[in-house]
């Protein structure tokens, strides 16, 4: 689909260009957030007309954005969750997440703009991209503890996903019970087999037997 950008789109180009994109791009992503209008002739000279206040729109868009870009330089989230001793959460931490704490400390930061493809889910110190504008991006550090002293621990570099030996030894005692399962199950099998042709060795026997008595 040919479609023409009211803003910048990544690799695609800047405002006013016109640009053949996907199909599927254009409909779920680039029409309905407002970012581009399908190059027809209507549209065309609807953009023309409109040029100065869109350019206009996407500065003060952009200064928006550099402006909360400048408050969160330096600056880390907390999130308190719940985690097992290796540091492995019980659940995860999305851009969702991530922008509700964001909103709580006072920066407008929307979901679509926290750049994080898989979930956390782990402790730690997490480096998470926003994509505030496309022109403003920002990293922001995400401290993901089981507590607020943790979590100042954690911001020192104390690595809280240490593996304790009574987590290896369950490691171990788990596979130890698999293997004997597995060797049970394979037992259990031959039995089975081995029934099966006794059955079978008893059941021609017998049919032997009845064709002998008929004779």
């Amino acid at each position: 689909m040919k479609v023409i950008l009211l803003e910048r789109v990544g690799r695609y180009g800047s405002i006013g260009n016109e640009v053949e994109v996907k199909n599927g791009f254009a409909r779920n992503f680039l029409l309905p957030q407002g970012k581009a209008l399908r190059a027809t002739e209507a549209n065309r000279t609807k953009f023309e007309t409109q040029r100065v206040a869109i350019e206009k729109r996407n500065d003060e868009r952009k200064e928006e954005a550099a402006g909360i870009a400048a408050g969160l330089n330096g600056h880390s989230i907390v999130m308190v969750r719940q985690a097992a001793e290796t540091g492995q959460l019980y659940g995860s931490v999305s851009s969702r997440d991530i922008s509700e704490a964001l909103i709580a400390d006072g920066f407008n930061v929307l979901r679509s703009q926290v750049d994080l493809t898989n979930a956390i889910k782990e402790v730690g110190l997490h480096e998470v991209a926003l994509t505030l504008h496309a022109e403003v991006a920002i990293n922001v550090s995400i401290n993901v503890a089981r507590s607020a002293d943790e979590a100042e621990r954690q911001a020192t570099g104390e690595d809280l996903k240490i593996v304790s030996y009574d987590d290896e030894e369950e490691v171990v005692t788990a596979d130890v019970f698999e293997d004997e399962a597995k060797e049970r199950d394979n037992d259990d099998d031959a039995e089975a087999e081995e029934a099966e042709e006794v059955a079978e060795a008893e059941e021609a026997e017998e049919n032997t037997e009845d064709e002998s008595n008929n004779d």
